[in-house]
């Protein structure tokens, strides 16, 4: 075992604190690119000018320190957490909580989390966060923040597919979602595919699949020729920025696949709209 690096839960209330607010203000530059790229790209005149009304929209949101949406989503938090890590001063959960907590108060964020889904009645604070946490060798802690909207969420789907449905049977459920979604998700998305693992591990990888930035591709080239071929049929479709027309439905496909069962091919679709926020912070280096 390496030397023990000790993290304080306070500085981790902080920075999960900055990140919630910073993800809500500021669109990250691989996602301002893409939609540049974008608007230089389609033929439809209607669309280019959505395509400078979010752009416009991503700037407001930057110089005046102002949520890009008024959906400022639930704090899904994804944690790699090194073995030679000790959090000192408090739980790690806790201090997730807390952060998500102090962050949505002070940068006067909306807050969307409801205690029962049943009942109805909002918690006041936008916790609980939805955490995701992975164990790495090291001794550093690695924190992204995803504000993920009800909207785009509202758009995703799971299914279990059998092994004779094959790559075309999940290019073809994937492309089916995104049709069925329409203008609901606030196009151009981003789509998640996770591809195999079980029921709940597909939706996760969907889920991750996200954190990957806009602009980069697979490591494995089959992959990537499937998020490409992917993106390609989706952008077919000719929903359009906004769902109002267009060739450009989707600004990216991002698969993650697991191997799984040999009676099973879990797939599941994670819709992320236009205000893809995420931001990440490591800690312990």
């Amino acid at each position: 075992m390496g030397t023990r690096t000790k993290i304080s839960a306070e500085e981790i209330v902080e920075k999960i604190s900055h990140l919630c607010m910073g993800a809500n203000f500021q669109v990250s530059d691989d996602v301002l690119d893409a939609l540049k790229n974008s608007r230089e790209a389609e033929a439809s005149s209607v669309a280019k000018e959505v395509f400078a009304d979010l752009l416009e929209n991503a700037k407001i949101a930057r110089e005046c320190q102002m949520p890009i949406c008024q959906d400022t989503g639930v704090a899904v938090v994804f944690v790699e957490l090194g073995e030679d890590v000790e959090i000192t001063g408090g739980r790690l959960y806790d201090a997730i909580h807390n952060g998500v907590r102090q962050g949505y108060k002070e940068g006067y964020l909306r807050k969307s989390m409801v205690a029962n889904p049943l009942k109805r009645v909002n918690t006041g604070d936008n916790t609980p966060a939805i955490i995701h946490t992975e164990l790495i060798p090291g001794n550093s802690v690695r924190i992204t923040f995803m504000a993920k909207g009800g909207g785009c969420e509202n758009m995703s789907r799971i299914a279990m597919l059998t092994p004779a449905d094959g790559r075309e049977g999940v290019i073809n459920f994937v492309v089916e979602t995104v049709r069925i979604a329409k203008a609901n998700p606030c196009p151009p998305i981003i789509v998640g595919v996770g591809i195999g693992g079980t029921f709940d591990y597909a939706a996760h990888l969907a889920k991750k699949s996200l954190l990957r930035p806009l602009g980069v591709g697979h490591s494995d080239p089959d992959t990537d020729c499937l998020e490409k071929e992917m993106l390609e049929r989706v952008n077919n479709l000719g929903i359009g920025a906004q769902g109002l027309g267009g060739s450009v439905t989707a600004l990216g496909v991002r698969v993650e696949w697991s191997p799984c069962h040999i009676a099973s091919l879990p797939v599941a679709v994670n819709i992320e709209c236009h205000a893809h926020r995420v931001k990440t912070v490591v800690l312990g280096i």
